[in-house]
């Protein structure tokens, strides 16, 4: 797995559709890699997909950080991408999520020094509506200033489930 722009956002506004489209048709050409390409400019990405050709090894997500956000996923669900995931970090408060159409939910803490702190009620609802709606969880970390030794495990286990690979098959 390849991600694309790890420190920036393909999608921010002074990136021009030129070299967006530049971008897809190099992850289109590396069809043995997939790719996964996050964004929070879920606004752009909606205007700018009809332009896009999306291959099928091109994971597209937002970032949702908490309910204020929640509008991306709407944003997301109406594009062309055949995977959509959702990157629900840093999660920074409860989300109630309409999960259709979107085959992958990330969720962790935010790190570092100044790192906000994540509620394990929060990460447990979030499960909860993943497995309802069928879709796929997978906890990252539970961040903080030592995010190594916070560690990855939710009820004393780690959640590694990924996107059933019959989705990355042609229509």
């Amino acid at each position: 797995m390849i991600f694309v722009n790890s420190m920036s956002d393909l999608f921010h506004e002074d990136v021009p559709e030129s070299f967006i489209q530049q971008v897809f048709a190099v992850m289109r050409q590396a069809q043995w890699h997939t790719f996964q390409v996050l964004t929070k400019r879920s606004q752009r990405l909606l205007e700018l997909d009809p332009a896009i050709d999306w291959p099928e090894n091109v994971w597209m997500g937002v970032s949702v950080e908490n309910q204020d956000y929640a509008f991306r996923v709407e944003h997301l669900r109406q594009t062309h991408a055949r995977v959509k995931f959702l990157s629900l970090e840093p999660l920074l408060g409860p989300l109630t999520l309409d999960l259709s159409g979107i085959h992958w939910v990330i969720v962790g803490g935010e790190s570092g020094p100044k790192a906000r702190p994540m509620d394990e009620d929060w990460v447990q609802d979030i499960r909860r509506q993943c497995q309802a709606q069928r879709v796929p969880f997978f906890f990252k970390q539970w961040g903080g200033v030592h995010k190594k030794r916070n560690g990855r495990l939710l009820d004393g286990r780690t959640w590694d489930e990924m996107p059933a690979h019959s989705l990355l098959s042609p229509a």
